[in-house]
């Protein structure tokens, strides 16, 4: 009974760190949703290769979409004409770099670990792209699905293709906190969970032949989070489990670096589009760059103490348990409402 009720306490932990940092991301979200035009990736990437890469991965940076939302994007962008490796580096970037993923990154890690996570997002996501033009095999490329997500995806979001008429705030909030958080709301469940289960059950005794080794705590990591379906801000409460079950800094930005960007739709969607080949230099790269930004964060960042630096705290301010408050209950209207929608 006692342990039962670590669990849940540890659920509240996690979520009264970060349930404000979500709502307000989704806010600033929906605003930038608003404010950036449909079309404007497709409008500027040029067809000069290197070029699409950098501007692909800059541009996908501000875009409120989670992994699963990305996808009818990309394919907009093959359809556009821009290139294997800026349509990848557009996976990549995207959705790990959203405005609700790192602020909620804050909320857990801090700014010296948000904004490492950030800067070697970019970068990856530049290398991968640049080295997927330089080994373009020229085959020829599969017809580009249409603008609405995967039937794999299973979150039901699709494209909206009614231009806009100007700024709209009910528009923005709509966005945000329907459409936006009705992607993410069940992964955002299971990663609070799941970071619960890990900070409760996990005895750091079992895993301290696994810790002694970075190297095999990299690979294990990668081994989890390649095929795990989980958006890059429901993936951060998996990783604090991580970091406070005795993990390193570094195993846990690989997990949050390979979850979002490797996940098995996403991986899917790239073999569909760009081939085998395309798939094992994306998978490829996404794992050896993480793990040495992880081996890097580890080295040289030694002294910098994780967990001192996470915003998790036994006693929370009465706006954190009110977001809380808040954030579940949007969770549970939409399990009802799935439900309901489900027996109709």
């Amino acid at each position: 009974m006692e342990t039962v009720s670590l669990f849940f306490e540890n659920i509240m932990i996690l979520a009264n760190a970060m349930s404000f940092y979500i709502l307000l991301g989704l806010l600033i979200a929906g605003v930038l949703k608003e404010l950036i035009p449909d079309d404007f990736i497709a409008r500027h990437l040029g067809k000069n290769k290197t070029s699409s890469v950098i501007k692909a991965t800059l541009l996908g940076i501000p875009l409120p979409v989670c992994s699963c939302s990305v996808i009818p994007l990309a394919k907009s962008l093959q359809k556009e004409g821009a290139s294997k490796g800026a349509v990848q580096s557009f996976l990549i970037s995207t959705p790990i770099t959203g405005a609700d993923s790192i602020l909620a990154t804050y909320s857990f890690f801090g700014w010296v670990f948000t904004l490492y996570r950030v800067v070697t997002s970019v970068i990856i996501a530049i290398v991968t792209g640049i080295l997927q033009n330089l080994i373009d095999s020229r085959e020829p490329e599969p017809e580009p699905a249409s603008k609405s997500c995967c039937s794999s995806c299973g979150c039901g979001h699709k494209e909206e293709e009614v231009p806009k008429k100007g700024f709209s705030f009910r528009n923005a909030v709509r966005y945000g906190y329907v459409t936006l958080f009705g992607d993410i709301y069940f992964s955002l469940l299971i990663g609070v969970g799941i970071g619960a289960l890990f900070t409760t059950f996990l005895p750091k005794e079992l895993l301290g032949g696994l810790y002694a080794s970075p190297l095999l705590t990299y690979i294990a990591v990668l081994v989890v989070a390649m095929p795990l379906y989980v958006c890059a801000t429901a993936s951060l409460p998996i990783a604090a489990g991580f970091v406070l079950a005795g993990m390193s800094p570094g195993a846990a930005f690989v997990f949050l670096t390979a979850g979002p960007a490797t996940n098995s739709v996403t991986m899917g969607v790239v073999a569909s589009m760009f081939g085998r080949r395309s798939l094992a230099l994306y998978i490829g790269t996404i794992s050896l760059m993480s793990i040495l930004f992880g081996y890097l964060l580890d080295t040289f960042w030694s002294g910098f103490d994780v967990r001192a630096a996470m915003h998790l705290h036994e006693e929370s301010s009465l706006l954190q348990m009110i977001s809380s408050v808040v954030m579940f209950s949007m969770i549970l209207y939409y399990l009802v409402k799935e439900k309901i929608v489900k027996r109709g």
